[in-house]
């Protein structure tokens, strides 16, 4: 039996779960979480700052659904793209994350990527490629130009 002093780790608080899977798993979700966050913020500050807009509100409710729709959508595209050519190991993996996950879209779609990031070497690498191609096209409009018109998608409105 150890000493009372030595029951919990310097490293843990007292909210996170004991088991060192669960663990990884909350540490793989919050990071991936940060990343994703960082990525669709970023990417509607250039949008703006290139459309000579105002940067986005903490407190706007129009600026939340733009960030969330862009969290969605940001990914969608990282579970299309990071694994398409993934074993049959792995994509079961990731049916049976679906499967648990629950009914949020969001929640879903990070779950997957947690799958992804636990079971590809390269998983950050794959990440970091699709971050920038998703800058690019946000930069290039690529989100904002979808279901305009030629003359609306040439005159930015």
């Amino acid at each position: 039996m150890s000493h009372p002093f030595f029951n919990t780790s310097l490293r843990r608080s007292g909210g996170q779960p004991r088991d060192l899977r669960a663990r990884v798993d909350m540490e793989i979700t919050e990071r991936l979480e940060e990343a994703v966050d960082f990525v669709c913020l970023d990417a509607m500050v250039q949008r703006r700052r290139a459309r000579q807009l105002p940067e986005p509100a903490a407190d706007s409710t129009e600026d939340r659904d733009e960030f969330n729709g862009r969290v969605e959508t940001f990914l969608d595209r990282l579970r299309r793209d990071v694994a398409p050519d993934a074993p049959p190991t792995i994509q079961r993996k990731v049916d049976e994350t679906l499967e648990r996950a629950g009914t949020e879209r969001v929640r879903q779609l990070l779950a997957v990527q947690v799958v992804l990031a636990k079971e590809l070497p390269d998983y950050w690498a794959r990440f970091d490629a699709i971050r920038l191609a998703y800058a690019a096209g946000a930069a290039d409009d690529e989100s904002g130009s979808e279901g305009r018109g030629l003359l609306g998608r040439l005159f930015r409105r």
